[in-house]
Parts: C-alpha cells; structure tokens; sequence
C-alpha cells in the first residue's frame, strides 16, 4: 500500500463521486491484465493517491456492499472473479479489493474494455484488443496444448527433449537439415507456446512435473484379497517423466502376471498367463494419456486383487465418447499433445485402437470380456482374470 501505483496496485482515498467510476474502470484493467503477469491486481480503497497515507475513511458493511455490487450490477463483462475484505495496515483501515486475471478476455466496463498501463487505467486500443482476443482463443485449445502459467523453460528437461525425444518425433533427415533454434523446434512440436512450455510439455518432459500437476502419477496398488480393505501386499507411486512412468508401469503390470506351466499336453512346456501383458499395457497407457489433468488431484490407479484387475482415469468421458462407443474402440482425444508424444514414445503404435487390441488379447488368453464403468468423475475398466 506505502509503494508507488504500478500495473498491479491501486489506490483510491473513497468511493464517493466519479471514484466509484473509476474503480469499475481499474477492476475490468486488472481482468483483462494486458501485460500478462497472471498475478492479481490490487486496490486500495480508503489510501491517499499520492503517497499512499491513510485517508481515514470509515470501512463498514455498507462500503463493502458497495464495492462488492460494482462486479454484479452487469456493467463489468464478463463477471471478474474478485474478493473484498477490510483491513488493518499499519494502523489504518483499509478496503482491499484483489481482482484476478479473467480467463475469458476482453473484459469490458460499459461495453468498453480498459486496460492497464503502468500506474494508469487506459482504454484498449484496437492493437490491445487483439491481444486479449488471442489470449481468450488459446484457452480454447486442449488442455495440454496450452501455455502452462508460471513456468518457463527450465522447469523442462531440455537436454533430454533434444537428445531423445527429438530423434522420435522429427524424421532424421529433417533433423540433420534443420537449422532452427531449439526454442523454435519445441514450439513446432507444440511443447511451447507463447515463450512458455505447454501443460503436455510439463507432462511429458517437466523436472517434476508434481510440482505444477499433483495428479500426475500412477498408484500401483497389489492386494492380498479381493477387495479394497484387503491388505496391500505391494503398493508403488510412479512419477516423474511420462516415458519413465510408462516404462515403469509396463515393468510392473509384466511382473505381476502369473502363469500355469503345462509340461504334460507335448514336448514343449506351455504357459497360461492369468493376464494377457498387451491388454493391461493397453488400458493402462489408455487410463494415461486419456485422463483429466485439469483440476483434479487424482492420480491414475491400477490395482491388482487376487481375482481381477482395475484400471482408473480420473475424469468422466469427454466430447463425443458415451459409454456404448467407449467399448468399442472410438476416441475422442481430451489430451492431444499427450497422445502425441506417446506415440512418437512408442507407446501408442495406432490411435483408436487400444481397447480393440486389450479385448482381442483378453479374449485370445481366455479372459472375460472387460468390464466398463462410467460416471462424470471417472473412468474405470475391470479385466478379470483367467479361469
């Protein structure tokens, strides 16, 4: 509140006059947040303007009403996501109004948007609306094909996407004749955009990707029964880069297979697997590179009881999926940098074929057909086992 006004802090000593105007005019600039810090714009009501001292206004219910009707009263649209609250500063009470980067830009107050530059609240000029335009048509792409807030490029594995994932996903002689700046590769392949890496880029390559997405991991749970109050004969979290997750989860659905050994029908030993290891690489790849990432915690889970196996995605089905086509093998892609990248990877040879192979493998080995179970929360497959 004592430092100078900026593109993020306001100050108003009341909200009597042509204030209240004013004030409508900061929160749609601090919506429509132009300079693209993705931080929150702050206004201080009951400060003087010059120096920010307190004005000695009388911050009651009524004031706060007031201030708190300027974002409802359907003059400022869309609707900004702002709170209000009084506070103590220094001895000096004060109205607070935090007002958060609108997802949906432009913003407009009376039809007009306004915008923020430097200490000053400026309508948009043609060239400032296009801006924001074009930031409201990236939240239209998918999920994972968008600019990821906050991180840069050294929350990614460079080396690793140019050492190893480059050679997958560009032919080598385009490789070799390629004269383009690494940033530049990365956003052909659509792991940046606007300077930033994308969500699928932080997926796949990030450090740690837990760190921007706490749902990205796979929970591996083994059960000495069948059923979930059973106890847990074996249990890891895989985490980390997406091929090293899906590598780990491949090592550990092949390991956990059992198999009956005929050494009587011929003169070679026959093995009977009690799962097929291409079905449940399969649905779990699937329960991967389909799930929602976007505002869940969930991870995907795969646990394994004595007598089945489930595998779960958090997330209902998206677009054009319904429970009826899901089993058939038609696709609808929520992650499609994801699907990408694990192709590139290996680990999706044909797209839209995963649960066709997984019930051609299960019915080959003798398993029972899969199991599909669908709410708007989740998508689980239960495959049992052999008899």
């Amino acid at each position: 509140m004592a430092s100078i006004e900026s593109d993020l802090v306001e100050r108003k000593r009341a909200l009597s006059g042509g204030a209240a105007e004013k004030t409508c005019r900061s929160i749609c600039a601090f919506a429509n947040d132009l300079p693209g810090h993705g931080s929150p714009g702050v206004i201080f009501i009951g400060a003087e303007d010059e120096d920010g001292s307190c004005s000695g206004l009388d911050i009651d219910d009524a004031l706060l009403k007031q201030i708190a009707d300027l974002r409802d009263d359907g003059r400022i649209l869309p609707r900004p996501s702002m709170s209000v609250e009084k506070r103590e500063l220094d001895g000096c009470s004060v109205a607070v109004v935090i007002v958060h980067p609108a997802l949906l830009p432009p913003v407009r107050y009376k039809g007009r948007a306004w915008v923020r530059v430097g200490p000053t609240v400026r309508l948009a000029s043609p060239e400032d609306e296009r801006r924001l335009a074009e930031r409201r048509r990236a939240l239209d792409v998918p999920f994972d094909l968008r600019p990821a807030g906050g991180a840069n490029l050294s929350d990614v594995d460079l080396d690793h996407i140019e050492r190893h994932y480059l050679p997958r996903a560009v032919a080598a002689d385009v490789l070799e004749q390629n004269q383009r700046a690494l940033e530049e590769q990365l956003g052909s392949l659509r792991l940046t955009r606007d300077r930033s890496p994308t969500w699928g880029s932080l997926l796949a390559f990030g450090r740690d990707p837990r760190q921007w997405l706490p749902g990205a991991y796979v929970q591996f749970a083994r059960f000495d029964g069948g059923s979930h109050t059973d106890p847990v004969k074996s249990q890891q979290v895989l985490a980390g880069r997406l091929e090293d997750v899906l590598s780990s989860l491949s090592r550990l659905l092949e390991i956990n297979i059992s198999s009956l050994i005929d050494v009587v029908s011929g003169p070679r030993e026959q093995r009977f697997p009690d799962y097929p290891i291409e079905a449940l690489r399969q649905l779990a790849y699937n329960a991967v590179m389909h799930r929602n990432y976007e505002g869940t915690n969930a991870p995907s889970r795969v646990y394994w009881f004595s007598d089945r196996v489930e595998i779960e995605s958090p997330g209902g089905l998206f677009g054009a999926m319904t429970p009826e086509n899901l089993q058939e093998g038609a696709t609808d892609y929520r992650n499609q940098l994801i699907a990408e990248i694990m192709a590139n990877l290996g680990f999706a040879q044909r797209f839209g074929l995963g649960i066709p192979l997984a019930r051609r493998a299960l019915l080959e080995n003798g398993n029972p057909e899969p199991e599909f179970a669908v709410d708007q929360n989740r998508v689980r497959i239960t495959v049992r086992a052999a008899q």
